[in-house]
């Protein structure tokens, strides 16, 4: 199988643009200044906050929206004023001192009262006060410095059995360690930091010897490290994972850290869409996932990893920083590699991307299509990772998502297709192809009895159309459907070709091919729909985190669906083009 096919044509130029810095440069990147600029912003939030309640704890300070993980907010003060930089106004400023002093020794107090280990997912917390107290060591005193060790050992000794008994485990997914291995590996950054912050050198070599693991073996070729299994990424908890290999490279420059790093810039930067957010379809745990402050230091080896660094910043609001992307910021600015800069995919008119799993994603103009034919068993008794039931999105860089791919659990309902053969439903395919050409990407997909190929030929700058291409296998199913989750706005109105005008909003809908009148018309776009085709609002997807559906309007779906009749045929065991359906979508912004 070709591995990481890409082709690649620059808005303009046929050339990655390249900005240099030095002598005789029209252009200064953006980063790590427009780090700083957030900084600035999110540590005024902090001491607005610490202002405004002097005595609140650690579970009052967290109770607020944006708030969680508030020992993030130590490192944001300790770097502005630890890290001498053109950029960096507060070099050395006794108040960015005095304030990560202050959350320090707050947390330091929490820890010896008990409060600190508790709240959940503290080993994270650990990682970026140790990172502070690192840069600031010097000016904390001895008195505060010994006070702060002690707390920071504490809590990293907290996960040395853990890490210790898994170390020679067969693979470091769930599956066999037993928890996340974005936890696993943040155990191991913590170790590796703590011991060589500490003196500790059992530390340092138990953690290392996990992040080389990460690093030499765990990844994949294509540059991720799965979760449950290594068919296929967990793109969001990837960025974490990612964000210890990287810390690695910081400390050892092993070159096979560097290797990995190289390999997961090319999977991020081509498997985020224009908004900075990760493509959903291919991820097996979170349907969403925001735009990622976590790791973008380990991109900034490389020019085209840096111009995805600056893509991923951009979007970040000063006005609506959260404190847990204030400290991962923090680190991005810690630890950032400055150098030459290439714009990032999602800034050029058009690319193409092609896994060596059966997955891939084409940018043209304005339309950005992902496709996965991802099969894989996932742990039927867990809530946390979803059956890879979808495989296809469709985003459009003015209007945003129109088809959404992400997964769902027990939730046949949502997957592309779904089959009732001999009383049970089976809603994830037996096997896969994936092709991709210029003309038209074919993604095949075989169950128990049909295959289909997803035809997407290539678009135009204001329309795409693609089709499915049914063939027979066998003996029919007694129930075959075609489903698709449209991106539906609740608050703005949805126009049918039959004339019908509904605000969305939280009272159930079911259209019929008669209501529908073969077309819809929402946020901008149209879509040409097949004559038999039905649409349910609201439908709500599976919160892993809650193990029930959602309940938020926010993250509902309107289900399109399209019944498939297929028949026998006598001395045709495949029945070849039994049926097409074609999907055209027209862009208005």
């Amino acid at each position: 199988m070709l591995k990481h096919k890409i082709q690649t044509t620059l808005f303009r130029l046929a050339l990655p643009i390249l900005i240099l810095h030095g002598a005789g440069t029209a252009t200064t990147q953006s980063l790590p200044g427009r780090y700083f600029e957030l900084m600035e912003a999110g540590v005024a939030k902090v001491e607005a906050k610490l202002k405004a309640e002097p005595a609140a704890d650690l579970k009052s300070l967290e109770s607020s929206r944006g708030w969680r993980h508030f020992p993030y907010a130590i490192l944001a003060p300790a770097v502005l004023y630890a890290k001498q930089h053109p950029k960096n106004k507060h070099y050395h400023d006794p108040k960015m001192l005095a304030l990560a002093i202050r959350i320090g020794d707050q947390l330091a107090a929490e820890d010896e009262q008990g409060t600190f280990e508790p709240r959940g997912d503290s080993d994270w917390d650990t990682s970026l006060w140790l990172e502070a107290y690192r840069v600031l060591e010097n000016d904390l005193g001895e008195e505060r410095r010994a006070r702060w060790q002690r707390a920071l050992e504490r809590n990293v000794a907290l996960v040395l059995e853990d890490a210790t008994e898994r170390l020679d485990f067969p693979w470091y997914n769930s599956p066999y360690i037993g928890t996340s291995p974005n936890h696993y590996a943040q155990y191991a950054g913590n170790l590796l930091l703590a011991g060589r912050t500490f003196g500790k050198k059992n530390w340092e070599e138990l953690g290392s010897a996990i992040l080389k693991r990460f690093a030499g073996v765990e990844q994949t070729p294509d540059g991720y490290w799965g979760e449950h299994s290594r068919r296929g990424p967990t793109t969001g908890y990837d960025y974490l994972t990612l964000s210890q290999v990287a810390l690695y490279w910081e400390y050892t420059k092993d070159p096979a850290a560097m290797q990995a790093l190289r390999r997961s810039t090319d999977f991020h930067k081509y498997f985020t869409y224009p908004d900075g957010t990760p493509v959903e379809v291919i991820n097996d745990r979170n349907r969403r996932w925001t735009v990622s402050a976590w790791a973008q230091f380990a991109f900034s080896h490389f020019p085209d990893g840096r111009g995805y660094a600056e893509f991923l910043a951009s979007f970040f609001d000063p006005e609506t920083l959260t404190v847990d992307q204030l400290g991962r910021i923090a680190q991005d600015a810690l630890y950032y590699h400055e150098g030459a800069v290439s714009a990032s995919p999602m800034r050029e008119e058009r690319f193409s991307y092609r896994m060596e799993i059966p997955v891939g994603i084409r940018k043209t103009g304005p339309w950005v299509v992902a496709l996965s034919g991802i099969v894989d068993t996932q742990a039927p008794n867990s809530r946390f990772y979803l059956d890879r039931q979808s495989h296809m999105s469709i985003f459009h860089e003015k209007l945003g998502m129109i088809i959404t791919g992400a997964n769902s659990k027990r939730q046949p309902e949502l997957a592309t297709f779904s089959e009732t053969f001999v009383g049970q439903t089976i809603h994830m395919p037996l096997s896969s192809r994936l092709q991709m050409n210029d003309s038209q990407d074919r993604l095949s997909l075989a169950f128990n009895t049909f295959w289909t190929d997803l035809l997407v030929p290539e678009p135009s700058q204001d329309e795409m159309t693609f089709r499915f291409v049914i063939n027979g296998r066998g003996r029919p199913a007694d129930d075959l459907r075609l489903n698709l989750q449209l991106a539906l706005t609740a608050g703005e109105t949805l126009e049918t070709g039959a004339g019908r005008k509904i605000k969305l909003g939280a009272e159930a809908i079911e259209l019929t091919p008669e209501d529908l009148g073969g077309s819809i018309r929402h946020h901008g776009w149209t879509m040409k729909l097949d004559p038999a085709a039905r649409l349910t609002w609201p439908f709500y997807p599976h919160n892993p985190y809650a193990d029930v559906p959602e309940t938020d309007l926010r993250y509902a779906v309107g289900r399109l669906t399209v019944p498939l009749s297929l028949k026998s045929q006598p001395g045709h065991y495949i029945r070849p083009k039994e049926k097409q359906i074609e999907i055209t979508i027209s862009a208005t912004p």
